[in-house]
Formats: C-alpha cells, sequence, structure tokens
C-alpha cells in the first residue's frame, strides 16, 4: 500500500492506494503549524493500515539534495510555524517506510507527464499559478533539478504597458512573475480575484501575457513539449486559452518544435499533484 502527501500551505491532501491510478482513500487537513498538521496526518495513516512507502510533494522551498544532512526539509519559507521543518525524517521516523520527496510542482509534474506519455510526449512543464507561482520540469520521465529546486515563478518578464506603475509584492524580488501575477498580486492591484473581474477588464490580457512570457521562455530554453497551467487563478474561465493564444504570439513562428509545443490546462485536473506524490512513493526503494 502507498501513501502520499501533497503538502500545500492552504492545505494537505492525504491519499493511500495500491498504485498511482488507484486511490483507495483520501482526505485534506487544513495546514496548521507543522507539529499539529504532522502528528494528525501520521494518525490518518495508521487509521487506513500500514502503508509500505510514502511520497510527500511540499510546498517550498525544500532541501532535495539527497547528499545533504537537511534533505528532506521544508527550509526558509516565510510561512510560520514550517521554516526548517524536518517532514520527510518525521514520517521516516513515525511511520518507519521510505520517503520519496519532491516539490508539490514537480509531483504534479510527474503525474501530468505521465498522463501525456501516451501520446509521445518526452519533456512537459507545469506551472502553478495561485497564491504563490512555482513551475517543475519533467524530462524523459524525470523531474530535473540543478543545484536544487527550480523556482520558475521568480523570473522578471517584462512589463506590460497597462501595468507600468504596480511595485509587485514578491518580498524579495518585487515585480518577478509571482509578484505581478499570484492571485495576491492580482488582489492587491485590482481589489479582486481575476475570476470576479469582468471579461473585458485589462487584468486577464495582463496576466494571460505575463504566463505567457513564462511558457516561451521554457519552450526557447528548454525546448519542452508542453507547459501544463494549473491552480487557482488558472481556473479563471478562458484565462488558459489566452495564455496559449499570447505564447503562440510570442513565439512569432521561430521555435523550432512548431505544433508540439502546446500550452494546456491539466488533464488530471486538481489530481495531479497527489497522483504525482503516490508517483514518488511507487519510485522509491
Amino acid at each position: 500500500m502507498l501513501g502520499a502527501i501533497e503538502a500545500g500551505g492552504t492545505k494537505f491532501v492525504l491519499a493511500v492506494g495500491p498504485s498511482p491510478e488507484t486511490i483507495t482513500a483520501r482526505t485534506e487537513l487544513p495546514t496548521l503549524d507543522s507539529a499539529t498538521t504532522l502528528a494528525e496526518a501520521a494518525r490518518w495513516f495508521d487509521a487506513q493500515g500500514p502503508v509500505t512507502r510514502l511520497g510527500i510533494g511540499s510546498f517550498g522551498p525544500v532541501d532535495l539534495d539527497p547528499a545533504s544532512v537537511g534533505w528532506g526539509r521544508i527550509t526558509n519559507t516565510p510561512k510560520g510555524g514550517w521554516a526548517e521543518c524536518d517532514i520527510a525524517g518525521y514520517f521516516i521516523d513515525r511511520l518507519g517506510v521510505p520517503v520519496g520527496f519532491d516539490t508539490d510542482v514537480n509531483a504534479a509534474a510527474l503525474a501530468e507527464y505521465r498522463a501525456a506519455e501516451g501520446e509521445g510526449c518526452r519533456s512537459l512543464a507545469y506551472l502553478t499559478i495561485g497564491t504563490g507561482i512555482g513551475g517543475g520540469l519533467v524530462l524523459d520521465g524525470r523531474p530535473v533539478h540543478g543545484v536544487a529546486h527550480p523556482e520558475m515563478g521568480h523570473i522578471y518578464p517584462r512589463r506590460h504597458p497597462l501595468d507600468r506603475d504596480f511595485a509587485g509584492i514578491c518580498p524579495h524580488h518585487g515585480d518577478c512573475l509571482e509578484g505581478l501575477a499570484s492571485g495576491p498580486a492580482i488582489q492587491a492591484r485590482w481589489g479582486a480575484s481575476l475570476s470576479q473581474l469582468p471579461g473585458d477588464h485589462p487584468a486577464h490580457e495582463i496576466i494571460a501575457d505575463y504566463v505567457a512570457q513564462a511558457c516561451h521562455m521554457l519552450f526557447a530554453v528548454l525546448a519542452a513539449e508542453r507547459v501544463v497551467i494549473g491552480g487557482g487563478v488558472a481556473k479563471t474561465s478562458g484565462l488558459v486559452e489566452r495564455i496559449a493564444a499570447r505564447t503562440a504570439q510570442l513565439g512569432a513562428g521561430y521555435l523550432p518544435g512548431g505544433a508540439r509545443h502546446r500550452v494546456t490546462a491539466p488533464r488530471l485536473g486538481g489530481d495531479a499533484g497527489i497522483t504525482g506524490a503516490l508517483m514518488l512513493a511507487e519510485a522509491t526503494a
């Protein structure tokens, strides 16, 4: 029996099942302080019967270096009560099972990659646009890590001509992608979520442009075949279609991948993250 955790800043999704394709039980917990949340999650797994392996896709930043003494930790997150939390180590000790560990967006990217693999897709990026902006990349079935995990939300897009004056809300970078296009940035700028604004409001064009620049970067720099756009903001009606159209404009017919470069909504919907966490469990020795 595999166990999985999609650890988000707002909620934890927990699941068990014999394979990533078959979830036999799942639940959600609010993300409170680390001690309370992890203990409650462990009790839920106990109630399901023993799991043999566990996969965790976590909000970050996290330490993914297997040679690091800090592997498996959430590091310098601004979320209160979670900085330097040894989330993987907690479950290794508490449940006595091996743990596969990665970012929540890499987990979602793994699941979407498997869903697209039957179509011949061999490179896929997953961008989540919500409270923050994060991204994961899978090449030939493996998530990409460098010295750390990718931070796609912290690139600097070109400013849209209708959006010159907003300083951005990222505490580190100001007007990076997350500082301009995340849910809180939209709320700070226009006093409402994107889905609450009228369809002809310029916010739709502005946000689509910023996310499309990230998609174009992924196509141009990494030659990714597909970029999947998830997260709460991405549920805004018509947004993914706007992003896809704007990405095609930015490509200007030049990218050698041609029509193989695609921007899509998640095929697995809201199940991408927890399915990917089960895949992390499955792959853990």
